[in-house]
């Protein structure tokens, strides 16, 4: 049966790469407000900013989302445990949407190939920190930790 495991020792450090990448969000979409100044909201110039293309919209949005994930990343409870799992699920599915309007004029956030590649990425850490940083009392982590060594010593698993 999947499950997914509660207080893991690698916990904290799940939460400082959620933490990392929250922050290289914030830290591009800031710089992206910066260069992108005075230019249309949508619009499709050649603007660069930390190795991904961007505009005015998307340099917002990753303002407000890289806070999000800073939230999801410092919140110690289950809520941030459920943010990241969700927040690494949106990362992917906006990747994929704008990769498939990649080359048309429905490309309103100006991605490359390079931000889809680093949303993907992004969305994959994410989701992985969700999946190790559930918490729970030491009682359920210490009877999972049970059932797991108890399943290992069985012949025939």
């Amino acid at each position: 049966m999947a499950h997914i495991p509660i207080n893991h020792p690698a916990r904290p450090v799940y939460r400082v790469l959620a933490g990392l990448i929250g922050l290289y969000i914030v830290v591009f979409g800031v710089f992206g407000l910066f260069e992108t100044a005075g230019h249309d909201f949508f619009s499709r110039d050649s603007h660069w900013v930390l190795g991904l293309r961007t505009n005015m919209a998307f340099a917002l949005v990753s303002v407000i989302f890289g806070l999000v994930v800073l939230f999801g990343a410092v919140h110690r409870g289950n809520f941030g445990h459920l943010m990241n799992l969700a927040i690494g699920v949106v990362f992917l599915v906006v990747a994929l949407a704008m990769m498939t309007v990649l080359q048309t004029e429905a490309n309103i956030l100006n991605f490359s190939m390079s931000t889809v590649i680093v949303s993907m990425l992004f969305g994959l850490v994410l989701l992985a920190t969700g999946l190790y940083d559930k918490v729970g009392p030491p009682e359920h982590a210490e009877t999972e930790r049970e059932m797991r060594s108890s399943s290992n010593a069985r012949p025939g698993r």
